[in-house]
């Protein structure tokens, strides 16, 4: 016996009747040799770490566009905190853990640079539209590795398309993952927005922090408690009524105080105006993108709107601020 299937066996004896075991994965798109060492959903997890997509979050927008201070999120920090609060819940309800933080480690990788601005900026130009979490799946699936994909399972890829509240993910590591992702923004965005001096921890209304705590460290750790309790010995991962509800109020809070706050804003439309102007660009000029990108299109059948949109949201803040200055800023005659 491989430790492969030691592992399975180890899945089948401790995790819950409720979890997703690895040997019961629905399988990839193309069938593979089995690792001798890694289950399935390691394997993912593996892969996700490794690629080029997860590398780039480290230079894309999370809430607060190229903030001064080494302290602010990035999209990989946020991964990184979505993927570690998940952690806990799942090992705390005997949850697949592998599961969880591939789907974690992957959820944001189709990102736009400039956060929400830059997929504002694509979904209102491209005829195509534009959703994050569909990108992230379309990464994973086809653009990685030259256009070749990793080949994830259905559990990850299921998770990673349904992780935003409109969706609903087939797993309960899914759902974990998803309810572990608003947990996650609202409290660093809450976080940055304090160091930034956008609020104050006064500024909470009193009704929710009665109920959720007093700081962000209380009511992070109030939420996963809250989770956790609230979902034991259920087929479902939920929050109680009191709690979920101080969670909505709690976020309606962030969007009427910082996400929607003209100061931290202030940048966003130029970063919509940079994303659609580079748009409009490569359409005059499709040559100019990738080799395997035209090659998608040629052999492919893909359509000009859906490969330049690839191409934008691959682009970290850095490299679009580049890329245009390249292309719209002269430069001094040497």
């Amino acid at each position: 016996m491989s430790i492969r299937e030691d592992l399975e066996k180890m899945e089948q004896l401790y995790l819950s009747p409720f979890a997703a075991l690895s040997m019961d994965s629905k399988g990839r798109f193309k069938d593979e040799e089995p690792c001798d060492i890694r289950p399935v959903f390691q394997r993912d997890r593996d892969r996700i770490l490794h690629s080029k997509s997860f590398r780039r979050l480290k230079d894309k927008t999370q809430v607060f566009l190229t903030p001064e201070g080494d302290h602010y999120r990035t999209r990989l920090t946020h991964t990184l905190e979505v993927s570690q609060n998940a952690r806990t819940i799942a090992k705390a309800l005997r949850m697949n853990e592998d599961l969880v933080e591939a789907i974690a480690l992957g959820h944001d990788l189709g990102h736009t640079p400039f956060g929400h601005a830059g997929e504002r900026a694509l979904d209102r130009i491209s005829p195509t539209g534009f959703k994050h979490s569909d990108q992230s799946v379309r990464t994973v699936d086809i653009l990685e590795k030259g256009t070749q994909g990793l080949n994830l399972t259905f559990e990850v890829r299921d998770g990673i398309m349904n992780h935003q509240t409109e969706g609903m993910p087939s797993t309960l590591e899914g759902k974990i993952v998803r309810l572990s992702d608003k947990i996650a923004y609202i409290h660093h965005d809450m976080d940055d927005a304090i160091r930034g001096n956008i609020l104050k921890e006064r500024d909470v209304p009193k009704e929710i922090c009665e109920v959720i705590g007093y700081s962000t460290g209380e009511r992070l750790d109030h939420f996963i408690h809250d989770i956790v309790t609230t979902s034991a010995n259920k087929k479902d991962i939920l929050m109680s009524v009191e709690v979920a509800e101080a969670m909505k109020r709690l976020r309606n809070f962030m969007f009427e105080r910082v996400y929607t706050n003209q100061e931290a804003k202030s940048e966003e439309h130029k970063a919509e105006i940079l994303m659609e102007t580079l748009y409009e660009y490569y359409q005059k000029h499709i040559e100019l993108l990738p080799k395997d990108l035209i090659r998608l299109m040629e052999e492919r059948g893909e359509s000009r709107e859906r490969i330049i949109c690839d191409f934008l949201a691959s682009m970290t803040d850095r490299f679009a601020i580049a890329k245009y200055e390249e292309i719209f800023i002269p430069r001094s005659w040497q």
